[in-house]
């Protein structure tokens, strides 16, 4: 009866550094394979069209050294999928040279390290779209267009399990993955094994976070996935963590709008009848996940596109009269922009924390509050206009001219004077699907090996 254990240490690698202690109990447990996400659209469109990593080459050095230390001692295989965030073309090549780096510190015996890349160049889609293939949009959006492709500075496509085991097939000891679906890092080491597509697919989609799936709440923490032929258990390794039935089938169901079913490369785990058991204080088995094959093979595309440069600027309010008019205020700043900018050829943004920063128009409480924190952001075309655009829209919140106000020392502080430099802005110009004749067509795997 095929089975498998798995560990991971991390939900997205190097976004903050794995904890160690944990890490060492699941080695503990001689798990069949080490594997860990490092990847997230959660981090926004700027790292991938920028192409950067917003995690610290020191934190993903860490993660990957823990890993691959215990997985060559053990002689077991490390995957690591959406290599720096983003699993851009240079971010695999970034972590294929620390790998290589890590193989030489540590005076390792020689391996063979496996990896594929997930990045895709703007004119092969145009041909596609010149061709008259539809690509196809998700969550609402349109079919790709032209001009939205125009606005594309980067693309990936999100792999499935597939080149991941053939890269297993060929012998690779470690490998590191371009873009990928969460769930397919860990799935695949599982269907290599011989485990049945619905047990590798929810191993897959409960272990991806890490200890996201155990209680209480505590990030960066090692978890066992093991798949035993009948169904899936999943173990906390931290010791005061446990994996219960609410833990595992809350993230199960986390981050879709159908909780139930989880999409991929060439077809989706359906959730539906999923039966939760509490095996021990720390253990959790599930049983009745299905596997549906889609009738068409359809690769996810992400995009991102450069907006403009951007400045931030910070008000803070403690007056109540301007608090109860921060709207009027906002808008008096805007106006004093538009007067001297016009009202097209940037952006100019305001969150208002106190009020509904974080949820903006989806905030349900509206208490009053006593204090206010106004973050401006301004966007242009170059650093010097969204500097004096973010300026204008900072300052201008102090000469605010509202009713019954007498006093001319303004109701707005500033932390600063001046408005700070921000990365680059980007948006998400791709969120589509094209068809694919191949499962490997997007995704050239290659093997070295390291001595």
């Amino acid at each position: 009866m095929p089975s498998v254990k798995i560990i991971c240490p991390n939900g997205h690698l190097g976004f903050a550094p794995s904890k160690p202690e944990s890490f060492a109990l699941g080695i503990a447990q001689n798990p069949d394979f080490i594997a860990a996400d490092s990847g997230s659209d959660d981090i926004g469109p700027g790292p991938l069209g920028s192409d950067t990593s917003t995690s610290p080459v020191a934190w993903q050095t860490h993660d990957l050294e823990m890993m691959l230390l215990a997985a060559r001692k053990l002689k077991v295989p490390m995957i690591i999928g959406s290599a720096g965030d983003t699993g851009t073309n240079s971010r695999v090549d970034l972590y294929v040279q620390i790998i290589k780096d890590l193989a030489r510190k540590h005076n390792l015996a020689p391996f063979k390290l496996g990896y594929f890349y997930s990045e895709l160049d703007k004119s092969f889609i145009r041909e596609k779209l010149e061709a008259g293939e539809v690509i196809e949009g998700l969550d609402g959006r349109s079919p790709l267009t032209l001009e939205q492709l125009d606005c594309t500075d980067r693309i990936v496509a999100v792999a499935g399990v597939h080149p991941y085991m053939k890269l297993l097939e060929e012998g690779a000891d470690v490998i590191i993955g371009g873009r990928s679906s969460d769930c397919a890092i860990f799935a695949a080491a599982a269907l290599h094994k011989g485990c049945s597509e619905a047990d590798s697919y929810f191993l897959g989609k409960v272990l991806e976070c890490a200890s996201f799936c155990a209680e209480p709440y505590g990030g960066k923490e090692t978890v066992l996935g093991r798949i035993d032929g009948e169904g899936v258990a999943v173990t906390a390794m931290h010791p005061d963590q446990r994996c219960t039935i609410a833990s595992v089938a809350g993230h199960a169901m986390y981050e879709r709008s159908n909780p139930y079913f989880e999409y991929f490369a060439g077809g989706h785990l359906d959730m539906t009848n999923c039966r939760y058991t509490q095996l021990d204080e720390k253990t959790t088995y599930v049983t009745g996940q299905t596997y549906h094959s889609a009738k068409e093979l359809r690769i996810k595309l992400e995009g991102a596109g450069k907006i403009g440069e951007r400045y931030v600027g910070i008000a803070a309010i403690r007056d109540p009269y301007t608090i109860a008019n921060i709207d009027a205020v906002i808008a008096w700043a805007r106006q004093q922009v538009e007067a001297r900018f016009g009202r097209t050829g940037y952006e100019l943004h305001y969150a208002v924390y106190g009020r509904n920063g974080v949820m903006g128009a989806l905030e349900a409480v509206r208490t009053p509050a006593h204090e206010l924190c106004i973050l401006v952001q301004g966007v242009a075309p170059t650093k010097e206009l969204a500097e004096e655009i973010c300026m204008t829209g900072t300052r201008q919140m102090f000469y605010a001219r509202l009713p019954n106000v007498k006093g001319t020392a303004g109701g707005v502080a500033f932390p600063l004077d001046e408005v700070m430099p921000a990365s680059p802005a980007y948006e998400w110009t791709l969120n589509h699907t094209i068809r694919a004749g191949d499962p490997l067509e997007f995704f050239p795997t290659h093997t070295i090996l390291v001595q």
